[in-house]
């Protein structure tokens, strides 16, 4: 097995302070797509989590939707949950927020908390997959336990 690039040992260090225990696998090939993750696995893409930060237009506030890989977010749905408009974030402010890039973003151990919101159609699954810090690492996770970890809310947030 490779060795853990800096993000993902950071990302598991993170994690094992909340009390989980994840094995972060580092892959050969990119998994920055869900398409690409669940090959490298050999999981179906509706078992990949996609993190994906928006913005408060009006608070700035970072809002992460931590949806099924065949899934997209529905911004008006999201606007609902969180009381205001949200775009897209930018690549820098989610690293500023979360401390990872684009394509590797973990669904916790981000630099601060984050408000977040996991799409229902995840909770179907008993084993996902999700980013652990890197656009080519990955960690399995049950859905009752992603919950646990991100501390997030369940809620219909797909188109």
């Amino acid at each position: 097995m490779q060795e853990l690039k800096e993000s993902s040992r950071r990302f598991q260090e993170a994690v094992g302070k909340l009390g989980f225990r994840i094995q972060v696998k580092q892959m050969e090939k990119s998994t920055r797509t869900a398409i690409q993750a669940a090959e490298a696995v050999g999981c179906s893409t509706g078992q990949i989590v996609k993190s994906l930060l928006f913005q408060g237009k009006r608070s700035r506030n970072p809002y992460l939707a931590l949806v099924s890989g065949v899934n997209r977010v529905d911004p008006k749905r999201l606007e609902e949950l969180v009381g205001e408009p949200v775009a897209m974030a930018d690549p820098e402010f989610v690293r500023q927020v979360t401390g990872f890039a684009i394509g590797g973003v973990p669904p916790a151990g981000h630099n601060r908390e984050i408000a977040t919101f996991i799409d229902r159609d995840l909770l179907g699954h008993r084993v996902l997959w999700a980013a652990a810090g890197t656009p080519s690492s990955m960690f399995a996770i049950g859905s009752e336990e992603l919950v646990a970890l991100t501390g997030g809310r369940v809620a219909v947030i797909k188109s």
